[in-house]
């Protein structure tokens, strides 16, 4: 039995920063391409989200007549820490070393205080399983983040996790993957209906 599951990047924070776990709201004003995605998503899909308020507003904007389960908070964006709400140029004029290892080398490297890409990957992959576990072979509609989606294309598609950022993922985009008999697959990367 295979289940799709279709992940949406919340609408834009128009933060030009490292937003991880800070809950900053999404601007939720283009009505007509939420409407869009909404449609293009299965009508029969369960939804569910990270527990911060950027993907659960989002959530609830396109959720429609669906089924919501719980918000999950292992869904939620890369953990930055003492990074958090700093700009790249902030962080690499006070320790160049970590924040190039952290991107150019994605890991097991940590900001202070934060979470690895190799811990994001656990954590994500432990709550998809679960979801996957609980509805196997239905479609899930899962509302996260930057982080979060590519933590999926890499498990899906094996990538490396530096493959995985090559990928852009825009706000209220759509990337699809599956798990069923044969693995993992990555159907669509960064769909905008």
């Amino acid at each position: 039995m295979t289940t799709r599951l279709f992940l949406v990047r919340h609408g834009p924070t128009h933060a030009k920063c490292m937003v991880g776990w800070s809950d900053l709201p999404a601007d939720l004003s283009d009505s007509a391409a939420l409407a869009r995605l909404s449609a293009h998503l299965p009508a029969d899909a369960l939804v569910v989200s990270s527990d911060l308020s950027r993907a659960v507003a989002t959530a609830d904007a396109i959720q429609g007549n669906r089924q919501r389960l719980p918000n999950l908070p292992g869904l939620r964006e890369i953990h930055f820490g003492a990074w958090e709400l700093r700009s790249w140029a902030e962080v690499d004029a006070e320790d160049p070393d970590r924040i190039r290892a952290y991107w150019d080398t994605p890991g097991d490297s940590t900001p202070p205080g934060g979470e690895s890409w190799n811990q994001l990957c656990a954590r994500v992959n432990a709550a998809i399983d679960r979801l996957v576990a609980a509805h196997e072979g239905s479609d899930l509609i899962v509302v996260g983040h930057f982080g979060q989606i590519l933590s999926q294309i890499q498990r899906a598609a094996r990538l490396t996790a530096l493959e995985a950022f090559g990928h852009k993922i825009d706000n209220l985009s759509v990337s699809q993957v599956s798990v069923g008999p044969d693995g993992w697959i990555a159907d669509t990367i960064n769909h905008i209906p």
